[in-house]
């Protein structure tokens, strides 16, 4: 206990001198942050014990759970010796609530069962994250979006009842209010569908799974079968105890892609003549649900089942990543497009959605899906989830649909969360909290009539590479602490934030859950391409400093927010030193050459999403990572061909040139078709030196060196030119490729 109130005062420590004024937001400890605190320290007597009677609107399994597992608050036999008033007021909005603290008494105001829910949760918090003596005062609060989702790929890797049942109690802790179940994928299929017994049988098992990551080649696989899935009464029960914690399921039937697992299990319902297998490894399937009739009988039987058993308004039903190639190659397909008038398969998927949408309606049920729904006009009655951006929610927006925002940019808890080397197996990509916390759902592009619209976001968790719930728990529970606040606070701190994080992180961990904290890590400003030396520096809590070595030798220190040139190549490592303890030691291998001290600029520049430390960062010296193409170190150039030029202020000779470029076609990244290397003298004129084409490679690094003759020059550029368009077949197909570069190196 000890250890963590100095943790927490070295954390204060911390945010006061990062912000410079004490501006933390008073939350007691509740995440997320309440609208209005408005509390004062108790003085003189006060409750040193909370008794509670719980009225039968109040009552469920798990509050009472909570309660007895709280110290300082207990379960009363009866109103009469309960320290806690409630009372319902309709003037309040479903989820709002009023906590007033007195001396003597505590006054609960609630417009629902779930704003009731929510203050209870919010008093255990308060009980657990500050203690007794409560303070004494108000506290006035509602949430900011209607929808407050996270969603769990149970296709990939099967999760048990009582795994899903953990998943269901963290949610409600942090004040979720829907659960997005996917059920449905290319790798198994996870629901009891009773009329088609072989989707038990054989959709809901694979042969075998990828081992390792999907761009490793050659891949390989461990030979063991694999599955499960939810029985109707596995189902109900989940639902009921979702909703004993007024969460709301959404259950995902994907179509018309993702669909193998279903195909191979009966394959009247996809256009070619097979044979099908559940999907063994990640990725897209060229096999897709055919538009027939009796896929459409099929899948209307599908709903007629899943309708009953889950009670919310909402079926998602994906239309996410569907090739054409199936369609474009099918006799049927065609025919089917010239009868209905459409112009190509964009529009028969649109014809596909639109026909399921009207059958759901009318089930009176609401249809949600991927913003691929777009593609071909959008579903009349649909609600959009926007994933790949923003663009889908806000074309969405503008027409008038409801929109729940999900960019992978800030909503992929599969994305790797830490630059560290030591971080598990994940997808690719780089989140980490901070960037989640300062997410807002509602885009600034988005004129002010349409924000309302946006009803909320969602965290999106798939397990590819997420095979058991203890990383689960590593990959989700502190960046979901972050997006709660995000979909619930009016006012967000990340001040604030951290040091009720690091309360709430070690009562996770208390409880045996795998929680990742990633607060302390170093994280690195390395600013070069302007034309000076590489410089480096670091934010670290007050008092501490970093302890910096080059090559094993001990170097000066650096103090926060200082600004050191790097001198030297060589291996250099630096470690958060403060008298409570050191930090993670970071370690980066620095080789500085011609390049390092150039001037740079890129046009077009990189996707915002991906953009390091800037245009500099693929000139400082330090090579990005072979597992992680987001962070600091990879530029990513969505669909574009960059013109990269490097003015060295000076004639040079040159006769080595390196470049690097991340390969992950798994991931829409693809190497380029073609660089060419040219050199100035004015900046004006260039003359090739060196390039290629077609590059090609097994890893996932490819590593283009080049040796020109007699290269000389004060200007040196390098055209490079993008994939294209991701063929039909891969993932990502249709899209123009992503390119990711890093490190150039010059001698």
């Amino acid at each position: 206990m000890k250890s963590f109130f100095t943790l927490a005062i070295f954390l204060f420590s911390y945010i006061f001198s990062a912000s410079g004024q004490s501006n933390v937001l008073p939350s007691f400890g509740i995440i997320p942050a309440p609208e209005l605190v408005n509390m004062q320290p108790t003085k003189g007597p006060s409750l040193n014990r909370i008794r509670v009677f719980l009225p039968l609107e109040v009552r469920n399994p798990f509050l009472e759970s909570l309660i007895q597992t709280t110290p300082g608050i207990e379960i009363s036999a009866s109103l009469d010796q309960s320290d806690v008033d409630w009372k319902r007021d309709n003037k309040l909005s479903s989820e709002a609530y009023l906590i007033k603290v007195t001396k003597k008494k505590i006054l609960i105001k609630a417009g629902s069962s779930a704003g009731f829910q929510h203050a209870v949760i919010s008093l255990i918090q308060m009980l657990t994250h500050h203690g007794l003596p409560l303070p004494q005062g108000i506290i006035e609060d509602r949430p900011t979006f209607a929808y407050r989702g996270m969603h769990l790929d149970v296709g990939r890797y099967f999760f048990s009842v009582e795994d899903v049942k953990k998943y269901l109690d963290y949610m409600a802790y942090y004040k979720y209010n829907h659960f997005h179940w996917h059920l449905t994928e290319d790798q198994g299929w996870r629901i009891e569908i009773k009329k088609y017994p072989r989707l038990q049988e054989v959709a809901a098992w694979r042969k075998e799974t990828l081992v390792g990551h999907y761009n490793d080649q050659p891949q390989t696989f461990d030979g063991k079968k694999y599955g499960g899935y939810y029985s109707q009464e596995e189902v109900r029960e989940i639902v009921r105890y979702a909703a004993e914690r007024n969460i709301t399921v959404v259950p995902e039937i994907e179509m018309p892609g993702h669909a193998l697992a279903a195909i191979a299990a009966y394959p009247e319902l996809g256009c070619g003549s097979g044979p099908y297998e559940v999907g063994t490894k990640w990725g897209i399937y060229d096999d897709v649900f055919c538009p027939n009739e009796t896929t459409f009988a099929f899948l209307e039987d599908v709903i007629d089942e899943i309708v009953p058993l889950f009670p919310g308004k909402y079926i998602h039903i994906g239309g996410d990543e569907c090739p054409k190639t199936a369609w474009k190659n099918s006799p049927f397909c065609q025919e089917l497009m010239k009868k209905e008038g459409l112009k190509d398969e964009h529009a028969l998927q649109s014809y596909f959605i639109t026909r399921m949408e009207k059958y759901i309606n009318a089930k009176g049920k609401q249809i949600i899906g991927w913003d691929e729904i777009l593609e071909g006009g959008l579903a009349p009655n649909a609600t959009v989830m926007s994933w790949r951006g923003i663009e889908g929610g806000v074309a969405a927006a503008n027409e008038n649909h409801e929109v729940i925002m999900t960019p992978t940019s800030f909503c992929y808890f599969d994305y790797y969360q830490s630059e560290s080397p030591d971080e598990p197996l994940a997808i690719g990509g780089y989140l980490p909290m901070d960037q989640v916390y300062h997410w807002n759902p509602v885009p600034e592009s988005l004129p002010v009539d349409k924000q309302k619209y946006i009803i909320g976001g969602q965290a999106n968790v798939w397990t590819e590479y997420i095979p058991d719930y203890s990383k689960i728990e590593y990959m989700v529970y502190a960046r979901a602490m972050a997006m709660s606040e995000v979909l619930w606070s009016k006012k967000k701190d990340y001040a604030s934030f951290l040091p009720r994080f690091v309360s709430h992180q070690q009562l996770w961990k208390a409880k045996g859950a795998n929680v990742a904290n990633h607060i302390y890590d170093l994280k690195p400003v390395i600013k070069a391409g302007d034309g000076k030396p590489v410089r480096i520096s670091f934010s670290v809590p007050q008092g501490a400093s970093i302890a910096h070595s080059i090559n094993g030798r001990e170097d000066k220190a650096l103090a926060s927010g200082e600004e050191v040139r790097i001198e030297h190549s060589g291996n250099h490592i630096f470690t958060t030193m403060h008298s409570k303890g050191s930090g993670r030691p970071l370690e980066l291998l620095f080789d500085l050459h011609y390049g390092t001290g150039a001037d740079i600029s890129i046009n077009p520049g990189p996707s915002p999403k991906y953009s390091g430390n800037g245009p500099g960062s693929i000139i400082n010296g330090v090579k990005g990572t072979i597992e992680k193409y987001g962070g600091t170190e990879w530029l990513g150039f969505e669909g574009t061909d960059p013109v990269i030029t490097l003015d060295f202020k000076k004639d040079l000779n040159f006769n080595y040139i390196e470049t690097l470029f991340f390969k992950a076609e798994g991931q829409w990244i693809y190497l380029p078709r073609e660089i060419e290397v040219s050199m100035s003298d004015d900046g004006v004129n260039y003359k090739r030196i060196a390039g290629i084409k077609n590059i090609g490679t097994h890893d996932k690094i490819a590593d283009v060196r080049f040796t020109p003759h007699q290269a000389h020059g004060r200007y040196m550029r390098f055209t490079i030119k993008n994939y294209g368009v991701i063929p039909e077949g891969k993932q990502g197909a249709g899209h123009r490729a992503w390119l990711f570069m890093d490190e150039i190196i010059i001698y």
